[in-house]
């Protein structure tokens, strides 16, 4: 096998590769003994055709898809190996020559990693944030907890005011006719929260309990369905109840109820204890941020294309499985946000272009300071997955997960290690 490299762009390599024509012979009696059992030829039983009689009664060329696909597998990966290329994607395969009796003759170009050549990233000086609690921090958690703990009460008597939930019947019309999905019965609207849309909810204010009344809105221009973006929609809204929240008074007694402490002292200090827990993390994961900022802001890389958009087929792949969580496909959730596949990964490319580069850099430090897993790690590293199954330490699914993803798991420490290394070396 010969094989001659030529550099086409800074990341996409050409090879025009050479198998001896004995070679290619044994990659055509692969497929003839891939296929034999397919052939019907008379005077033969099925699957005991000899290869010469195939050849004359078909023709060779039958065999020659699979004969170049074995030629190919067989000396493709062995030229990456000998020239130390790794690729990032499949190669453009085009065939030169293909003939029994000749050496079978192919290019394959394909996108190579790219080099990466790092500047600084040791003794680099970082920004840190610094959070300090502050009083109306602590009083938004209580109002969140007194929010929590709040009771809802039928008002009797009065108008429905903001704040207030009004449980109502509507039926939506444009043009006087009824449009799909614009009804609801015993629905609970709270009053002020926007959920609605236009002025629906302001409408509202000043009815009682047992009131009709009509609501003039508009929808907005880019509503997601076309029948109904900026038409004037009409609502005939029955008031069927009124209710309105009763909070808690925020003193010793509400902290005795709501948590483990005695005294609302004892509970505001918890808050601030946990929010400055909250604000130290907060710190050190935006620390963290800003030195990998820093360091691959600080390195050279040509990134190839395809690993961008490899990046962005990775981000949208995470968001449909975020959004079959909620019950949502991709297709509407396009519908809701106005947006389509096309102007989604235009938004997404400009953070996958810096979680590639991140990701290079990182390795390239990895390699460059020598940062190895052990088994130790891998194993710990292990264990850490198997409690995310809920597994805990079941010891068959960690042999399991060593077994099956050592390689993803010690790429994991390595990482996790190569970032510790950069924490601990810039300041």
């Amino acid at each position: 096998m010969e094989a001659k490299m030529e550099k086409i762009e800074k990341n996409i390599v050409k090879f025009e590769i050479t198998v001896e024509a004995n070679k290619f012979q044994d990659a055509i009696k692969r497929a003839y003994n891939k296929n034999v059992k397919t052939f019907n030829v008379p005077g033969f039983r099925k699957g005991k055709v000899p290869m010469a009689i195939v050849k004359k009664y078909y023709g060779v060329g039958v065999l020659m898809e699979d004969a170049v696909n074995f030629a190919i597998e067989g000396s493709y990966s062995k030229v990456l190996e000998e020239n130390n290329i790794t690729p990032v994607d499949y190669p453009n395969i085009d065939i030169v020559t293909a003939e029994e009796g000749k050496d079978f003759v192919y290019t394959a170009e394909v996108t190579v990693y790219p080099e990466v050549e790092l500047g600084e990233y040791k003794g680099l000086k970082v920004e840190k944030p610094s959070y300090e609690v502050t009083e109306e921090e602590v009083n938004l958690k209580l109002k969140e907890m007194q929010e929590k703990n709040a009771r809802i009460e039928t008002k009797e008597d009065g108008e429905v005011a903001t704040g207030d939930t009004a449980v109502i019947d509507f039926k939506g019309f444009i043009d006087d006719v009824a449009f799909e999905g614009g009804e609801g019965k015993d629905y609970s609207l709270e009053i002020g929260s926007g959920t609605f849309i236009d002025n629906f909810e302001d409408q509202l204010v000043g009815a009682k309990a047992g009131d009709k009344v009509e609501v003039n809105v508009t929808f907005p221009e880019n509503y997601g369905k076309e029948e109904l973006n900026n038409k004037k929609a009409k609502f005939e809204v029955l008031v069927k109840e009124i209710k309105v929240k009763e909070l808690p008074e925020i003193d010793d007694e509400f902290a005795t109820e709501t948590s483990e402490f005695e005294t609302l002292a004892d509970l505001k200090a918890d808050i601030t204890k946990k929010l400055e827990v909250a604000n130290a993390e907060r710190a050190d994961r935006e620390f963290e941020e800003a030195v990998l900022k820093a360091v691959t802001e600080n390195a050279k890389i040509e990134i190839p294309a395809v690993m961008v958009e490899k990046e962005i087929d990775s981000m949208v792949k995470n968001l449909e499985q975020r959004l079959q969580y909620q019950g949502l496909t991709l297709d509407q959730y396009f519908e809701l946000t106005g947006t389509d596949a096309a102007k989604m990964r235009d938004y997404m490319k400009e953070n996958a272009e810096v979680k590639v580069k991140t990701d290079l850099v990182l390795e390239a430090i990895e390699k460059a300071e020598n940062i190895e897993a052990t088994e130790e790690e891998i194993r710990e590293k292990a264990v850490e997955v198997a409690k995310m199954y809920s597994a805990g330490e079941d010891e068959k699914m960690i042999e399991l997960l060593i077994n099956g993803q050592g390689a993803a798991l010690a790429s994991d420490v390595k990482v996790q290690k190569t970032v510790n290394f950069l924490l601990e070396n810039n300041k």
